[in-house]
């Protein structure tokens, strides 16, 4: 099913699907990109990528950014900038899914997605490995998804 929406090599972890479309080797280091479809409510936990800028280019659905303790929305055809040691979120708010590219200035985080698919690691259940994970691709994660009953938001 994957592979009719983002075509073969898509990997998929907690409903996302992920594609690697420029890969660090292929940058020669200077970035990656992720072709990537969220359903709608969902989104990662809040996090801080250390040696990385993020940039979100929205193709198709709505996402509300958490940015610092700031929260915007973009839509298709919409940019959101994440620079490198700032905590940061996202929730997809459209009733369609939302399609993005993920690109990460240098490179190397792509495989992260590679090894939560192939672990089909779960939150919270196996929030200590995806923690451990994080940290080899220079990544911490900060507290829960926006939208989280009982935690409120950032």
């Amino acid at each position: 099913m994957l592979d009719t929406l983002l075509g073969p090599g898509t990997v998929e972890w907690l409903g996302v699907s992920y594609k690697t479309i420029l890969s660090t080797d292929d940058s020669g280091g200077s970035m990656s990109i992720t072709d990537s479809v969220s359903p709608p409510r969902s989104g990662p936990p809040r996090h801080i990528h250390h040696e990385a800028d993020e940039t979100f280019v929205v193709l198709t659905g709505d996402c509300e950014f958490w940015l610092d303790g700031q929260s915007f929305v973009r839509g298709p055809g919409e940019t959101a900038f994440v620079p490198r040691g700032k905590e940061h979120t996202f929730q997809v708010v459209s009733d369609v899914p939302c399609r993005h590219l993920v690109i990460l200035t240098p490179g190397g985080f792509e495989g992260f997605f590679q090894e939560m698919a192939k672990g089909n690691y779960r939150i919270p259940e196996d929030l200590p490995a995806i923690e451990d994970c994080g940290r080899r691709y220079h990544m911490t994660l900060t507290g829960p998804p926006l939208g989280v009953a009982g935690e409120g938001r950032p």
